[in-house]
Formats: C-alpha cells, sequence, structure tokens
C-alpha cells in the first residue's frame, strides 16, 4: 500500500478510536454590524451501536455502495439527493443525536433542520465520509500491529536471558 494511504488509513483508525468527530457548518447567518457571518456549526460522532444499526439499515435501504458514492457525477449527485434527501438527512441526524433521549426527542427536528438548511457539499460530504467510517476497514491494520507487538510475548532481545 501507498505511505499516504496507510497514514490516511492510520488517522481516521485513531480518530474513531478517540470519539473525536466531524465538525460541520450547518447555517451561517448574517447579523447587522458584523463583518463575517455568524456559522453555526455542529459536531458529527460516530453513533452509539442501536444508532450505528439504524445509520446501516438506512444506509442499505437507499441501494447504493459506497464506491458509486465517491465516483457520482453532478447530475447523479443530484438525482440521489432528490430521490433519497430524506434518508441522508436521518443519517445525518444519527450522527448528531446519538444518545438513547437524544435520539428519540431531538432525531426527526434535527433531520428536518439539516435538510432545510445544510448546504448540499457538506450533505454529501458529510454522508461519504461516514459512510466510509463505518466499517470496520480502517482497523485491521491497527489490529494487526497490536497482535504484533503483544506485551506477553518474549522480546528479541530477551530470548537468552528469559527476562
Amino acid at each position: 500500500m501507498d505511505e499516504n494511504v496507510i497514514k490516511q488509513i492510520q488517522r481516521e483508525g485513531a480518530d474513531a478510536l478517540l470519539d473525536v468527530g466531524v465538525s460541520v457548518p450547518l447555517k451561517a447567518f448574517r447579523l447587522p454590524f458584523r463583518k463575517n457571518p455568524v456559522v453555526l456549526r455542529v459536531t458529527m460522532k460516530r453513533p452509539y451501536l442501536s444508532g450505528q444499526i439504524r445509520f446501516a439499515r438506512t444506509y442499505l435501504s437507499l441501494g447504493v455502495t459506497s464506491e458509486q458514492m465517491w465516483n457520482f457525477g453532478k447530475e447523479e449527485e443530484m438525482n440521489f439527493i432528490a430521490w433519497h434527501g430524506k434518508e441522508l438527512g436521518r443519517m445525518i441526524a444519527y450522527t448528531i443525536c446519538r444518545g438513547w433521549w437524544s435520539r428519540h426527542l431531538l432525531l426527526w427536528p434535527t433531520a428536518w433542520f439539516v435538510r432545510n438548511f445544510m448546504e448540499q457539499q457538506y450533505l454529501v460530504g458529510a454522508v461519504k465520509r461516514f459512510v466510509s467510517l463505518m466499517g470496520t476497514d480502517p482497523f485491521i491494520p491497527i489490529i494487526r500491529s497490536a497482535e504484533m507487538t503483544n506485551p506477553m510475548k518474549l522480546r528479541l532481545s530477551q530470548k537468552r536471558k528469559g527476562s
């Protein structure tokens, strides 16, 4: 594998393990007497297991693979948003409303707000990123590395003495 790809996988794996999340601009408001707009941002994090199951069900109902999503042209992307915009908004809401209470109370208002106020480029980009992070592929090199650095296994320098 290419060195950049390996570093990208390690970075994504570390972010997922640390549960850092991705900060996405939701809506920019222009206020009078202010030069720059005020940007309302939300942090999208990996949902807990029940949210991941719902996210996966919603994603699988779309009938598209991750590779197809990354290779969309402008026409295909617009068509995809037209047909599946409500599901995309719900998937993003699952990453914002992670807990049981927030998912049951705030999921639908959050999904509505995302559909009506989030810019299209952020909507599709966020879904693409989280679909790629939901699998176990980024963790395979990390698991192999952890197997190689087993603390119970004798090191090369310790074979003679055994300590």
